[in-house]
Order: structure tokens, then sequence, then C-alpha cells
């Protein structure tokens, strides 16, 4: 049997439970990170006396490293390897939290959130495709998306440690941020036992390596390992500036093309409305206590959003599950832009948090499918760089779109963006139900 197959026949068992959870983990703390800096960017205006435009430029910065880090990750893992990146990327989150929670001006502030975000954007990148290399088929789309839905957990924990320590004091914001790297060491000890990737290895020459390390796996499971027999694989190791050419070759081009996309109007989208969420609902006329309460309504919806798409991505298809919850997600986001009463905001807001969150969770199971494990870091990498840019992009567009057309322009313009990843998805999306990572693979 190929490694592959033996990957295949594997049943559910304590091994993927114990995946999921250190790789949701690190997801958990990823939402975290991305959610909690809305939450102190009020404080941080009051104290150091930041315009709505400098406020923009802090919430952007974050993503410009979450682009460096998301893209740096994918070329990295195909190159040496999925277990040091998500090692190194977590340390990085730790020190970058913790020195963000001790500045005392705007501008290394600003410098801190950068090398945070290169730990939570490679966090992001290699997770998912490192996970879905041991997952067979017939319950890879319920486990990733169910392995996505552990963000919804750090934006609920950000929501409520805004809620409890932002108003009650002057430094109740570094508390906040200080906290949300604690938990990273605890995870960094867990995850030194965690096994490389046995189709990595195959795929760069290294067969009797993933044999040991299946041969453990299989053990763990009680299921007999078979005699190694040398798999006829060269190594699909390629040079950094190879990795990129490949992904838009013939083959690729159109599945890199989509995911680009999708990527950039999921991600423009999410941070559009969750980055800028508290200070909108204050410019609306909200008490910051109230703001933060609604926040903590709309956060919540994340959960049974992200857990409905993982059900959805294994009995109805990943890409059938993205765009059915995309347009959901686009319809919420007509109706917040034309709602005025506190009641039908706070009900737009947990239907958009609701479908748009779980795109996310038919995303991350759906983008490392369509590419080739030898690609599959760089691929994956790359679509959340590129996601990133859109990151970047919203928090500096919504600052300044804002003051001119109000709710119904931030919303607006939110829908329109849904829409075009939606009907990207919809025309160029290959189909990944019930395939495995080599049947796709080898439809290109």
């Amino acid at each position: 049997m190929s490694i592959a197959d033996r990957l295949e026949r594997l049943p559910f068992s304590g091994f993927h439970y114990r995946l999921l959870f250190l790789g949701g983990a690190g997801y958990c703390f990823d939402g975290l990170d991305g959610a909690i800096l809305a939450f102190v960017m009020p404080a941080l205006q009051h104290l150091w006396g930041l315009s709505m435009t400098q406020l923009g430029l802090l919430g952007s910065e974050a993503f410009f490293g979450y682009f460096i880090g998301a893209l740096s990750a994918g070329l990295v893992a195909d190159r040496w390897g999925r277990r040091s990146v998500m090692m190194w990327a977590l340390a990085c989150y730790c020190v970058g939290s913790l020195i963000s929670a001790l500045c005392t001006n705007w501008h290394g502030f600003v410098l801190s959130r950068v090398l945070v975000g290169v730990g939570t954007g490679a966090e992001s990148a290699i997770i998912a495709p490192y996970l879905s290399e041991f997952v067979p088929r017939r319950y890879r789309g319920a486990f990733t998306g169910a392995l996505a839905g552990f963000f919804s957990f750090g934006f609920v924990g950000a929501s409520l440690l805004g809620y409890a320590l932002v108003p009650g004091s002057e430094n109740g914001w570094r508390w906040a941020l200080g906290l949300t790297a604690c938990p990273v060491v605890m995870l960094l000890w867990w995850r030194r036992s965690l096994p490389e990737s046995p189709r990595w290895l195959v795929g760069s020459g290294q067969g009797e390596a993933a044999h040991r390390v299946l041969c453990g796996i299989e053990k763990s499971m009680g299921v007999a390992s078979p005699v190694y027999e040398a798999e006829v694989a060269l190594s699909t190791q390629m040079p950094m500036r190879d990795q990129f050419l490949r992904l838009m070759g013939a083959k690729l081009r159109r599945v890199t093309v989509m995911s680009w996309v999708l990527w950039l109007s999921v991600t423009f989208s999410y941070y559009a409305f969750f980055s800028w969420l508290p200070t909108l609902l204050i410019a609306r006329g909200f008490t910051i206590t109230h703001s933060f309460g609604f926040s903590i309504a709309i956060c919540v919806a994340q959960i049974p959003g992200y857990f409905s798409a993982g059900f959805c991505n294994e009995y109805f298809g990943r890409k059938a599950t993205v765009v059915t919850y995309l347009a959901a997600a686009m319809l919420s986001a007509v109706a917040m832009a034309f709602v005025s009463t506190s009641g039908g905001i706070l009900a737009a807001g947990i239907l958009l948090s609701f479908f748009m969150n779980g795109t996310f969770a038919g995303v991350y199971a759906y983008t490392p499918e369509i590419f080739p494990t030898a690609l599959r870091a760089t691929g994956m990498g790359t679509a959340s760089a590129v996601g990133r840019i859109g990151a970047i992009a919203a928090p500096l567009l919504i600052g300044a779109l804002y003051p001119s057309s109000g709710f119904a322009g931030v919303f607006g313009m939110t829908a329109l963006i849904l829409l075009a990843g939606a009907l990207c998805i919809l025309l160029l999306g290959p189909s990944t139900v019930n395939r495995s990572l080599e049947e796709i693979e080898d439809a290109y």
C-alpha cells in the first residue's frame, strides 16, 4: 500500500481529535488576536488622540504582517516541511502580543502588531494544509470545517475580554492584549510531539521517514502496518521562484486566480465588518458598553456559522457551501446597510456574522484540496496572503468611507464584494466532493 492509501484507510480516532484540538487551538488564538484589536481601538483612540485615518492605519499594519507571514509560510513549508513553520509562527505571535501590551505610543504599537501579524498569518496559512494531509476524504470536509470553527471561540473570547477589561480601567487594554499571549506558551509545549506530514515527506523524497511516522500513527490506532516497500517517487521540491511559476502555469492558473479572488473578497468583507464593529456602533450613537454587548452577541453567532458550514461541507460539497453562504452573507450585508433600529442592526449583524464565518469554514476546507501536495502550502499561503491585501485595505477604506457614506455605504460596498467572490467560485471553482487529494491532483 502507498502512504496515501494507508492514510485513506485510517479510522477516525483519538489521533485525529488531538490534531483537531491542537490545530484548532492555534486558530482560536489567531481569532483572539484578530478580534481583540477591534475592542482596544476605542481605548487607544482616546489615549493617544488618534484620528480615524490613524486608527485605520493601525488596523492595516497588523494585516501587513499577516501578508508577510502567510506568503513566507507557504513557501517555507513546501520546501522544508510544515511542522517547524507552525512552531516559529506561534513564537512570533506570543512575543509580539506581549510587546504590544507594553507599548507607550502608537508608533511602537503599530510595529509590534506587524510582528504579531507575521506569526498569525503564518499560522493561519499552514494549519489547514498540514492537517488536511492526515485526514481521509470521507470526513476531510467536516474535519477542516470544524477546524476553522475554532476561530469563532477566539472572537468570542476577545469580545468577552474587551467587555470585561477595556472599559473598566485606563490600562484595561494592556491586560486584554497581554492575556491573549499567555495560552500560547502551553500550546508550544503541546505541539512539540506533532509529526511531520507523511504526504509531504514522500513528496520530498523521504519515503522511509513517512513510513516511520505512519507506523506510529497506525500503532496508536491498533491498525497493522504493512511491510515498507519504497515508493517510486522522486523529490518534488523545487526552488522557491519555481513554486510561484507553477502556480501560474497552464494547469493551475485557473484555480490559483479563483482562490485569490475568493480569499480577497471574503477577507476584505470579514475585516471591514469585524475590525470596525465596536467603533462603528459607537459612532452610530451606542455607548461603549452597549456597543461591546452587541459585539459579543454578533461574535457568538460565529460558532453555529462555522460548525453548520462544516456539516454542509461534507454533505453538499465545499463549493456549494461557499457559494450559498456567500450569497446569504451578501443579503445580510444589504440588510445591515438599510436597517436603522438597534434591534434591526443586531439581527442583521448576527446573520452577517453567521454566514460570513460559515464561508470561512468552507474556504479553509476547500483551498488546500485544490492544490497538489508539492504546492499545497504555497497555494494556501499565497491565497491567504492575497486575502490579507483585502484585510489591509479594509480598515483604511472603511475609515475613509464612513464619514461621507455612513452605514449604507460601508455595507453596500461589502455586499458587492461578497457577490464578486460568490460568482468567482461558482464559475471557476472545481468540485472536490468525495475525492482523495491524489485524485484531485491527478485531474490536473
